[in-house]
């Protein structure tokens, strides 16, 4: 790892992958024997697995033993208050378990309770702000298509005084080898632990974005993006739920630009780890407009598309702000993109807008 070991933040870098493998490998298990009920609904009618919830404790463990004392700082998507019910009881006892089971591989013999396990994930109850420094972890970015048996990302940043310093993703269903439209969604998760499959992104502030393989000792490779100001060759990836992004919007706005190939749909962060190492030169994301986007949506791929030269911004062209606590107040989208093709998008946009074709 010694290309990511520079820099201000090198430690927590280290600290930061360790901590992303364990809780890929833990997610990895999980998915191949999920079964329906070990997936249960939040609030807010989004999907939630046992993975979600030991991913976030095991990653809360690895970040909490590394940094050698002092209270973790964490903004986390869950927290235990379902698991600490009568009826959470049994879901949190197989929590546990996956917890043991994990934390084994690091530390042999250590036994944690179920009050510590649901502690280490109330641990990213953090309200975030410009203030300090924090982690930001979406212990299962794209939980629907880690129920589906799509893509799915375990995604880890690091905000120090409202900016993102680094950012690490584990996928570990995607290919090391540029994904197609032809592949898609189709059977991701079914090659997970083969040669070929499994990646990790990292980036650290003013020192570079690179990949590679999420368990093992193989080099990494650095990223840097090639511009793109021909939207004829240009290839844009967008969500695979429709719930997630307004794909009639974009494409009218792919007609509008001249993009003719497919669309990309993936599920999660993983879709900013394809950008940057050049599987497509645009992300666009339109959720309803009554989606409020969290900082964890987006913190570990931003600062690794923005490190491999890309340009990452609300849909009116303005820089996501992650120093304001634990939501991003944006308008209408997200736009992620090589730096000759941002402007172009988001002149386009405004023009549809203008037009009268909202998102969603």
């Amino acid at each position: 790892m010694q290309v990511l070991e520079r820099g201000k933040y090198a430690s927590a870098m280290k600290r930061a992958c360790e901590a992303v493998r364990l809780g890929s490998a833990l997610c990895q298990n999980v998915q191949l024997q999920l079964k329906q009920a070990e997936a249960a609904s939040k609030s807010d009618k989004s999907p939630v697995t046992i993975a979600d919830y030991a991913t976030q404790a095991v990653v809360a463990w690895s970040l909490q033993r590394g940094q050698g004392g002092g209270p973790l700082q964490m903004v986390a998507e869950e927290d235990s208050e379902d698991l600490r019910t009568e009826e959470g009881a049994s879901m949190a006892d197989r929590i546990t378990e996956l917890v043991n089971n994990a934390v084994a591989a690091v530390e042999p013999g250590s036994n944690l309770s179920r009050q510590q396990v649901l502690d280490l994930i109330d641990l990213g109850q953090h309200q975030g702000g410009p203030e300090g420094s924090f982690w930001v972890l979406d212990p299962i970015d794209g939980t629907r298509g880690f129920v589906g048996m799509r893509q799915y990302a375990v995604c880890l940043g690091l905000v120090d005084q409202g900016q993102v310093v680094l950012g690490v993703l584990g996928c570990p269903n995607l290919p090391v080898e540029p994904i197609t439209p032809e592949q898609g969604e189709a059977g991701a998760a079914e090659h997970a632990g083969e040669p070929g499959y499994g990646c990790m992104f990292a980036a650290q502030l003013h020192e570079g974005s690179f990949v590679g393989p999420l368990q093992g000792d193989a080099p990494w490779q650095e990223l840097q993006l090639t511009d793109h100001s021909d939207f004829s060759h240009i290839r844009f990836m967008e969500s695979y739920e429709k719930g997630h992004s307004d794909h009639s919007f974009t494409a009218k706005l792919a007609k509008a630009l001249g993009i003719t190939k497919a669309p990309l749909r993936l599920d999660s962060q993983a879709k900013y780890g394809a950008l940057a190492r050049g599987d497509a030169a645009v992300i666009l994301r339109f959720p309803n407009r009554n989606y409020r986007e969290k900082i964890w949506d987006h913190c570990a791929g931003a600062v690794i598309v923005q490190e491999a030269g890309g340009i990452i911004s609300d849909a009116a062209g303005t820089p996501l702000g992650f120093g304001r606590g634990r939501w991003l107040d944006l308008d209408k989208g997200i736009v992620t993109s090589t730096p000759k093709a941002h402007a172009a998008l988001i002149k386009a946009i405004a023009q549809l807008v203008q037009e009268g074709h909202e998102p969603a």
